[in-house]
């Protein structure tokens, strides 16, 4: 029989490989949640794992292959590699248990006559051993790890590979009275409402409403966008212009009791499942179906978030599948949807409003690369430096002294950008334009 989490692991990577879904979607899902906690686990583990290593792995594959250069069919694929990923990082897994699984998940498949083949590769690879392929910059495709060096230095570089290859933290954002009980947690690096899980299962405290998963870089994002402007007396209008999966714009709800909120996003699933996690106080939201990259707005707006879509190069560690698709040509692209969703953005900015402009890139076309393109043809707005509004969460009580000491690198005159490993975070950019 083979093991459920490694039944349901090879699903998940058969899916990813054949689909533009995420990890993180297909491992919260029903079938996965009526899974044991040990084998939810295992599974995320394996996934995410695997998909972290998957260049390595092939590297370490490849040569035992009688043909090295055949192409492998997605099934021998994923049970290959998801068998390699255990013998040479999971030494606590029996070598025997994830031959025999590997082989029996080909044999009550399509392709069970690669079963053999599986076999006798897996047999080949020695537990634990090919150290020189598990190191973190051959886990990333050559291109990110050259762009990442020439732009932050070879350290740096080094510190977000060696980051995206190990297990993201769990960070929360919890209610001021929120009790947890049944998990361990500590205090965030950086901001007064989050935690950082130690030990314990966060999914009873979410279902419970009293914690939200969010990284702490992501919600010090959204506080830059709500601090107030000096000798501002009111906020009025808030427009989320990007706002699914909605962990922003919950905070933004916090921070805006009485000001109209608005939510706008491209898909109404996503609005749908946004609301869904806000729970109650998603019924203060106006939730409207638009491209954002369209948006013809009046200027009446008070505060704008954009927090735009992008490749997520900052957010690998929980996200590894991501180093598998993004081509440097993608990059691009992305540019081209970014300034455009930020030129509508900013027609909808009122006179003395501020706009956030944000991302979880790690590369300069789809940040600082936009802002200069679109400030060139709009002299109307101007750049906030970051520095100021940081100093003002610390004096509010929202961001920690010994957080705002850690974010001194991360925050330039103009701009805020985490690099993660370097911060114990997401990578985020985020740049803050004001209306003259």
């Amino acid at each position: 029989m083979i093991a459920p989490a490694r039944h349901a692991a090879f699903r998940i990577l058969l899916q990813l490989a054949a689909t533009h879904a995420h990890s993180d979607d297909l491992l919260r899902t029903p079938e996965v949640d009526a899974l044991s906690v040990q084998d939810r686990n295992l599974t995320t583990t394996l996934v995410l794992g695997t998909l972290r290593w998957q260049l390595a792995l092939d590297a370490a594959i490849r040569p035992l292959l009688a043909r090295p250069n055949a192409k492998l069919s997605p099934e021998a694929a994923a049970s290959l590699r998801m068998g390699a990923y255990q013998l040479l990082h999971l030494d606590r897994v029996p070598a025997h248990a994830v031959i025999h699984d590997s082989v029996e998940l080909i044999k009550h498949g399509p392709e069970r006559g690669a079963a053999g083949m599986v076999n006798a590769v897996l047999r080949k690879i020695v537990p634990g051993a090919e150290h020189h392929l598990q190191t973190p910059a051959l886990a990333h495709p050559g291109w990110m790890v050259e762009r990442w060096t020439r732009r932050y230095g070879a350290d740096a570089a080094e510190a977000i590979c060696r980051w995206d290859q190990e297990p993201a933290a769990t960070a929360l954002r919890v209610d001021a009275n929120a009790g947890l009980s049944g998990l361990e947690t500590e205090p965030g690096a950086f901001l007064s409402r989050a935690l950082r899980v130690v030990r314990g299962d966060a999914a009873a405290a979410v279902r419970a409403g009293q914690a939200r998963i969010q990284d702490e870089a992501s919600q010090l994002v959204a506080e830059i966008a709500a601090a107030p402007r000096s000798g501002e007396a009111r906020v009025a209008k808030v427009l989320d212009a990007c706002a699914a999966p909605g962990g922003k714009t919950a905070i933004l709800l916090e921070r805006f009791p009485h000001a109209q909120i608005t939510a706008i996003d491209v898909s109404r699933n996503r609005l749908d499942a946004m609301l869904r996690l806000l729970g109650p106080v998603g019924q203060r939201l106006n939730v409207e179906v638009a491209d954002a990259a369209r948006l013809e707005l009046r200027p009446e707006w008070d505060r704008i978030l954009c927090d735009v879509p992008c490749s997520g190069t900052g957010t690998m560690a929980r996200n590894p599948e991501i180093r598998l698709r993004l081509t440097e040509a993608d990059l691009q692209r992305q540019r081209t949807r970014q300034i455009a969703i930020l030129r509508a953005a900013l027609a909808g900015l009122a006179p003395g409003g501020r706009l956030v402009y944000c991302t979880c890139s790690l590369e300069p076309e789809e940040n600082e690369d936009v802002i200069t393109a679109v400030l060139r043809e709009a002299p109307a707005f101007r750049m906030v430096p970051i520095s100021g509004i940081l100093d003002h969460l610390v004096a509010a009580g929202l961001l920690t002294a010994e957080g705002r000491q850690l974010l001194r690198s991360a925050a330039t005159s103009s701009f805020l950008r985490t690099i993660p490993g370097v911060h114990p975070c997401d990578g985020f950019f985020a740049a803050v334009l004001e209306a003259r």
